[in-house]
C-alpha cells in the first residue's frame, strides 16, 4: 500500500504563505513593481480679507477648504489626482500646478491631473491674468492677487514631496455606482421655439422655474477606491452638479459636496476622500433648492446619500501596477469670435476699475495662450474596465453622457473643472440656444469645440 499524505490546516496555511511569496520574488525577478499609493491633504482656506471669486473673506468657519489628492505608484512614472475646494485654476496657473507637483512627485506634468470644485465661496486662481494687470499696472488685482495661491501650492508640493515615503501597498481597487436623487437639474429651461427662456441657476427662489422637470443630468455618482486587502486606504467620487446652495457670504465653504465628502471620511476614517465634480456647466441643483440656508444640509445629506450606496455596492478587483494605465489627448480648442484682443486690452488699461480689468485679463490671457498654440490635456486613468475622464472647464453634461454611450460595456466616470481657461463648454446646438452659459462673458470657445472634444474622447476611450 502507498503511503498517504494529509495536509493539516497549519499546513495549507503555511504552503499557501510559500506559494504568495514564490509569486511576490517571481514578479520582483520580472521587473514589476506593486502597485502603490499615497495620499496628500493640505488646507486650502483663504486668509480675513483676501479677495475669493466674488468676496473678500470676512470670517472663517470650522468647514475648511481643501487640496488634496493621491499618487498612484507602480512600474511607470507615478500618476497625481488632485482636487482642490477652489472655483477655478485657470491658463498658466494650472500649468504651474500641474509641474510643481508633478516634480515633487518625480514625474511628469503630463501624468498629473488637477481639478476644482467650483464652489463659489472660494478662490480663483489665474498666473497669466494676473501676470497681464501688472504689466498695465492695475492699482487693483482683486481675485486675481495669486499669492496665497502660491502659498498654498507650495505647501502641497512638500505634502506630495512627503508622502511618498508613507505610500502603502494596493492589493485591490473597487469600484461603485449610485443613483443621487433630487440633487441635480438642467439650468438652462428651453422655450417652444427651442431657444433658452429661462436660467435655472443652482439656487433658484423661483417657484416657477423650480417647478419645471428635472431635463437632461446624470444622476449617477461613481467611486473608486484603493485598498490594501480589507483596509480602504483612498476613495474618490464623480458626480456632475453645480456644487452651491448660496454664496456671496464672505466665509469660505466647500458647500454641501464638501460637507458630504466629510461625513463619508468619517465613517471611512482610514481612507482619504477626494471629491471630483463632473461634467456640470449647465446643471445644478436650482430644482431642489430656493436657496435657504437648511438647504446647503439638505443637499449634503443627500449626495452622502449617494456616496454611501455606491460604497455598500462597490465590487473589489484585484489590482497590480501593470494594470493601470494613463492616456492624453492633446486639443487646440477653437476660439470664441467675442474674443477682441484690441476691446480686451482697452479694457486692462482701466486697472483702477476692477469690473471690468479683471475679466478682460481673465480672457484677454486665454486669447494669448491659444493664439500661441497651446494645447490642453485631455487625460484617461484606466483600471480593468474602470475609465475616469479627466476634462477642462465648465463642461455641458452631455459630454459625460455621450462618453459613458461610447463604450457602454465599461465603468466611465468623468472630472471636469481642470484647466478653468475656457470657462464654460457647451454643445455646437447650445450655442444656438442662448442662455447664460453661452453668452460672450461666459465662454472663451466656438461652438465648433463639440466635435473636437468628442473625437478626443473617442480616441482615449478606444485606447485599451
Amino acid at each position: 500500500m502507498k503511503p498517504r499524505y494529509f495536509l493539516n490546516k497549519s499546513s495549507v496555511v503555511r504552503f499557501a504563505m510559500v506559494l504568495v511569496f514564490l509569486i511576490a520574488l517571481d514578479a520582483t525577478e520580472a521587473g514589476i513593481k506593486p502597485l502603490r499609493i499615497a495620499t496628500f491633504d493640505v488646507d486650502a482656506t483663504p486668509p480675513l480679507g483676501y479677495m475669493m471669486a466674488y468676496d473678500p473673506v470676512v470670517r472663517q468657519d470650522a468647514m475648511m477648504l481643501r487640496c488634496r489628492g493621491v499618487v498612484l505608484l507602480g512600474q511607470l512614472e507615478p500618476i497625481v489626482l488632485c482636487a482642490v475646494d477652489w472655483l477655478g485654476i485657470a491658463n498658466e496657473s494650472h500649468d504651474i500646478f500641474r509641474e510643481r507637483l508633478a516634480k515633487a512627485a518625480g514625474t511628469k506634468p503630463a501624468r498629473v491631473a488637477v481639478h476644482t470644485l467650483h464652489q463659489h465661496d472660494a478662490p480663483t486662481c489665474d498666473f497669466s491674468a494676473e501676470r497681464l494687470l501688472n504689466e498695465a499696472k492695475a492699482k487693483y488685482l482683486g481675485r486675481l492677487d495669486g499669492e496665497f495661491c502660491r502659498r498654498t501650492l507650495a505647501k502641497a508640493t512638500e505634502a506630495v514631496r512627503t508622502s511618498l515615503d508613507k505610500a502603502k501597498p494596493v492589493t485591490h481597487y473597487g469600484w461603485g455606482v449610485a443613483m443621487v436623487k433630487r440633487v441635480a437639474s438642467n439650468r438652462r429651461i428651453l422655450g417652444s421655439d427651442g431657444k433658452v427662456r429661462a436660467v435655472r441657476y443652482t439656487s433658484c427662489a423661483d417657484p416657477k422655474l423650480r417647478a419645471e422637470p428635472e431635463g437632461v443630468i446624470d444622476p449617477e455618482l461613481s467611486m473608486l477606491s484603493f485598498w490594501n486587502g480589507d483596509i480602504p486606504l483612498a476613495v474618490l467620487s464623480y458626480y456632475a452638479c453645480h456644487p452651491q446652495s448660496y454664496y456671496r457670504v464672505g466665509i469660505p465653504s466647500p458647500d454641501f459636496p464638501g460637507i458630504a465628502r466629510f461625513i463619508r471620511q468619517q465613517s471611512v476614517p482610514s481612507a482619504l476622500h477626494v471629491h471630483f465634480n463632473g461634467a456640470s456647466g449647465n446643471v445644478g441643483a436650482g430644482k431642489y433648492n430656493d436657496g435657504s440656508k437648511k438647504n446647503r444640509m439638505e443637499l449634503a445629506l443627500r449626495l452622502r446619500d449617494g456616496m454611501k450606496q455606491a460604497w455598500d455596492d462597490t465590487r473589489k478587483f484585484t489590482v497590480q501596477s501593470g494594470d493601470v494605465r494613463w492616456s492624453v489627448s492633446s486639443v487646440a480648442l477653437p476660439l470664441a469670435k467675442h474674443l477682441d484682443e484690441v476691446k480686451l486690452r482697452a479694457d486692462l488699461s482701466k486697472g483702477s476699475v476692477p469690473p471690468v480689468a479683471v475679466p478682460a485679463a481673465e480672457r484677454l490671457a486665454y486669447l494669448q495662450r491659444s493664439r500661441a498654440g497651446h494645447k490642453i490635456d485631455l487625460a484617461q486613468l484606466a483600471i480593468g474596465d474602470m475609465r475616469v475622464l479627466h476634462m477642462p472647464g465648465e463642461l455641458f453634461v452631455e459630454y459625460q453622457l455621450a462618453a459613458k454611450r461610447m463604450r457602454p460595456k465599461l465603468n466611465v466616470a468623468m472630472a471636469a473643472y481642470g484647466d478653468y481657461g475656457p470657462f464654460y463648454i457647451g454643445t455646437e446646438r447650445a450655442y444656438s440656444e442662448g442662455g447664460y452659459e453661452t453668452q460672450p462673458r461666459s465662454s472663451n470657445v466656438a461652438p465648433e469645440v463639440e466635435p473636437i472634444l468628442m473625437q478626443a474622447i473617442h480616441h482615449l476611450l478606444s485606447m485599451d
